[in-house]
């Protein structure tokens, strides 16, 4: 799928077939997470991912809005090292980790972390150092069906040329 494509045509995907997805499309994924820029070049990033049914029901159990972490087949939590732009380089790659996924047939869904009353839950289940912040939750699997197209804004409506 070409690159244009896929992102006119990513979703948030809450519904997964029950099949795992391959150890080397996760690879591919995390991979093309690793490559996000980030300032400095710092890359402080760590991706943890979850294919335990239980740990993932037991994240999905603390996330406010990811209850459907426990029915996706891989969730993949990304923390970051306590930088001065860790949220913005963690949201780099994980928009990354959404691109990728869609590339290779993938439904995913981004689910907050930063500053959610539950990062420092997540982080104690999955053993994450203290000087670590998470920045996202991603459900990932097989779609059990392709969603209708949001509503978006138009590009009239967003676009502005030399002021707002």
């Amino acid at each position: 799928m070409e690159v244009l494509e896929v992102l006119k045509k990513r979703r948030s995907i809450r519904q997964f077939k029950n099949l795992p997805v391959e150890r080397e499309k996760v690879e591919e994924i995390i991979d093309c997470a690793r490559l996000a820029p980030s300032g400095n070049n710092f890359q402080p990033w760590e991706f943890i991912v979850v294919t335990d049914h239980l740990k993932r029901r037991e994240i999905a159990n603390v996330a406010d809005y990811g209850k459907f972490i426990t029915q996706s087949p891989v969730c993949i939590a990304v923390f970051c090292r306590d930088t001065r732009f860790y949220l913005e380089d963690g949201c780099a790659a994980t928009e990354n980790i959404l691109i990728a996924a869609r590339a290779l047939g993938l439904g995913s869904c981004w689910i907050a972390g930063d500053k959610t009353p539950y990062a420092l839950q997540v982080a104690k289940i999955l053993g994450v150092p203290a000087n670590y912040h998470l920045v996202s939750l991603i459900a990932l699997g097989y779609p059990e069906a392709e969603p209708a197209p949001p509503q978006k804004r138009s590009l009239e409506e967003v676009l502005h040329w030399e002021k707002f």
